[in-house]
């Protein structure tokens, strides 16, 4: 492996690691609350936000505006999704999906008269990681080390209203990173592949999963030149699959 292509997959995998961190504590939160598609309706919203900033030139000279508007639309998101939450729990996950089909129709709208929407939406979508710097890491690294010290002094903060503020918040840095399908999977797959999983390392486990999809996802994506995210994502699946089908056959051989 030549330097220039390791200089490319490093900060890529270390975007990876950063994710992971964060999502697979969140993921087990939000099976644990039954709302699948919360990520994937915040992530909506958190990446129109950033078509809103990369279509008003204005907005965007702003300091920091892809950062705080997009966190801005995905904390007004789960501050919606949170209000819903205490008056129409028995139809929640119904009323997530329409949100996110309603932001993702309303990112449609807004890119139809661009030339480079398309191109704008897919890179939204489906991410560039393996195009991400050094520098782009630092501000979602402080925040995510400040979001896991939160979270583990303070665990019960994960199971009121304040869970909604930050999953908005560390959605908005994620989908910068690496794009909605790979923050959906990412929250979903690790978790979901330890959730039957009756272990004081289960968490452990599911970090286990994550890097490994990440790790095949970024090797494999660089060798056969295919798109980073969807690869991640198709590798992330089938590590969590093959986990969770090992750790089934071993809890029913004892």
């Amino acid at each position: 492996m030549d330097y220039e292509l390791l200089s490319i997959l490093l900060p890529a995998f270390a975007a990876g690691i950063l994710v992971l961190s964060t999502h697979v504590v969140l993921g087990r939160q939000v099976l644990k609350r039954g709302i699948i598609f919360i990520d994937l309706a915040i992530a909506q919203v958190a990446a129109l936000g950033a078509i809103v900033v990369r279509m008003d030139h204005d907005l965007s000279e702003l300091a920091y505006a892809y950062v705080w508007m997009p966190a801005l639309f995905a904390l007004a998101g789960a501050g919606i999704i949170a209000w819903l939450a205490k008056f129409m729990k028995d139809e929640l996950e119904a009323m997530i999906g329409c949100f996110y089909v309603l932001s993702a129709v309303s990112a449609m709208l807004l890119l139809s008269n661009d030339p480079h929407g398309a191109e704008l939406l897919k890179q939204l979508m489906s991410g560039q990681i393996l195009w991400v710097s050094w520098q782009q890491l630092l501000l979602p690294a402080v925040a995510y080390s400040a979001i896991l010290a939160l979270i583990f002094t303070k665990p019960k903060v994960l199971n009121g209203t304040y869970f909604y503020l930050l999953f908005a918040l560390v959605i908005t840095l994620s989908v910068e990173l690496v794009g909605v399908y790979l923050v959906f999977s990412t929250l979903i797959l690790p978790a979901l592949a330890i959730n039957k999983l009756k272990s004081n390392k289960a968490l452990f486990w599911a970090y286990g999963v994550g890097l490994v999809g990440y790790l095949f996802g970024l090797m494999l994506s660089a060798s056969l030149d295919l798109p980073s995210g969807a690869t991640i994502v198709a590798t992330l699946a089938i590590i969590a699959t093959l986990f969770r089908l090992i750790s089934r056959t071993r809890r029913n051989a004892q």
